[in-house]
C-alpha cells in the first residue's frame, strides 16, 4: 500500500507509542534475508557502495532537533527564530541525502533511510515534521486513534504517501494492490459518513463491509514480516471479494490457515509465482480456484465436526 524502494528516504511520523520503532523494527526484521548489516550511516553508505544494499533507521530526529536547541539555549548561543532550527535542519537534509539506489554502472548498491519523527497530539504540521516532510520522499503517517482501536500498524491511509509509488513494487504486488489505498480511503469517508446516517443504500454497505474486512487483512503482528507471495495471496483473497461471506472476527485465522494450506496442497504454485513475481489471468484463475477449493474443504470440515 505504501511502497517503499531501495534508495529511498521514508519518514515515519506519529504521536508517542503509536507504533513507529516496531515499523521500523519489522523492516529491519524483513531485511535479515539480505546479509544488510544496519549499525550506522556510514557503514551503511560502504556498503552501498560496495554493490549491497543497506537500511538505516534515525529514531528519532526530533530528540536530535530538540537536544541541538537546548545546549544552543545553554550556550547562549542563538538556536534560531523557529522551532527547528537552521543549523540542524542542514544536517539532517545532508544526512538523508545520503540514502540513494546506486546505478549498475556504480555496483547498484542501496542505502535507504526511516527517519522517525515524534509528534504532539497529531500535530503533524508543526516545524520539525514539515520540515522533515520536505527533505523526504513521502512518509507512513501512526494515528493514535487506529492504535487505540487495534488496527496495527495503525496507518492513516490519507496522510501517508511514497513518492516512488508502483516503480517500488513487484508487478504481482502492483497488480492486486494497485486500487487498495483508494478503496480503503474511499471507505474511512465513508464509515465516517455511516455513524451520522441510519438507512444506507446497498452500494454503501458493500463499501463498508468490504473495508471492514480488509483492515483485518491488514492487521500484522510484530516482529512476523511476511513473505511477499503470503502477502500478494492475502490481499488478493480480500480485494476479489473470497472473504466477503466470512466474518470480519474470523479473517486473520482463516488467512494464516490458507497460506499454510497452498504451501501444502498447491506448493507448485506457490512456487511458480515466488520465482516469477508475476501474477497473468491464469495465474490469477489458478489462485482464485485453490482460496475456492480451500473455503469448500474448510467448510465441509465445519460441517463434518457439527
Amino acid at each position: 500500500m505504501i511502497p517503499i524502494g531501495r534508495g529511498q528516504r521514508e519518514l515515519i511520523i506519529g504521536d508517542r507509542q503509536t507504533g513507529k520503532t516496531a515499523i521500523a523494527v519489522d523492516a529491519i526484521i524483513n531485511q535479515r534475508d539480505t546479509d544488510a548489516p544496519y549499525a550506522g550511516c556510514t557503514i551503511g553508505e560502504r556498503l552501498r557502495d560496495n554493490g549491497q544494499h543497506a537500511l538505516v533507521v534515525y529514531d528519532d530526529l526530533t530528540k536530535h532537533a530538540a537536544a541541538y536547541r537546548e545546549v544552543s539555549l545553554l550556550l547562549r548561543r542563538p538556536p534560531g527564530r523557529e522551532a527547528f532550527p537552521g543549523d540542524i535542519f542542514n544536517l539532517h537534509s545532508r544526512l538523508l541525502e545520503r540514502a540513494a539506489k546506486m546505478s549498475d554502472e556504480n555496483g547498484g548498491g542501496s542505502l535507504t533511510a526511516l527517519p522517525i519523527v515524534e509528534t504532539q497530539e497529531g500535530d503533524y504540521s508543526a516545524y520539525i515534521p514539515t520540515n522533515v516532510i520536505s527533505i523526504t520522499d513521502g512518509q507512513i503517517y501512526l494515528e493514535p486513534d487506529l492504535f487505540y482501536q487495534g488496527i496495527r500498524p495503525a496507518i492513516n491511509i490519507g496522510l501517508s504517501v511514497s513518492r516512488v509509488g508502483g516503480a517500488a513494487q513487484t508487478q504481482m504486488m502492483r497488480r492486486v494492490a494497485g486500487r487498495l489505498k483508494l478503496d480503503l480511503a474511499s471507505y474511512r469517508e465513508y464509515a465516517a459518513f455511516a455513524q451520522f446516517a441510519s438507512d444506507l443504500d446497498a452500494r454503501t454497505q458493500a463499501i463498508l463491509a468490504r473495508g471492514d474486512r480488509m483492515m483485518e487483512v491488514l492487521k500484522q503482528p510484530q516482529y512476523a514480516p511476511m513473505h511477499i507471495v503470503d502477502q500478494v495471496v492475502a490481499i488478493f483473497a480480500g480485494t476479489r471479494g473470497y472473504w466477503d461471506d466470512v466474518p470480519p472476527a474470523q479473517i486473520v485465522t482463516l488467512e494464516a490457515e490458507l497460506l499454510e494450506w497452498l504451501r501444502q496442497q498447491h506448493p507448485q504454485l506457490v512456487a511458480e509465482l515466488t520465482q516469477s513475481q508475476q501474477l497473468d489471468e491464469k495465474l490469477e484463475a489458478r489462485l482464485g480456484e485453490a482460496i475456492e477449493e480451500f473455503k469448500a474443504t474448510r467448510s465441509g470440515s465445519a460441517q463434518d465436526s457439527a
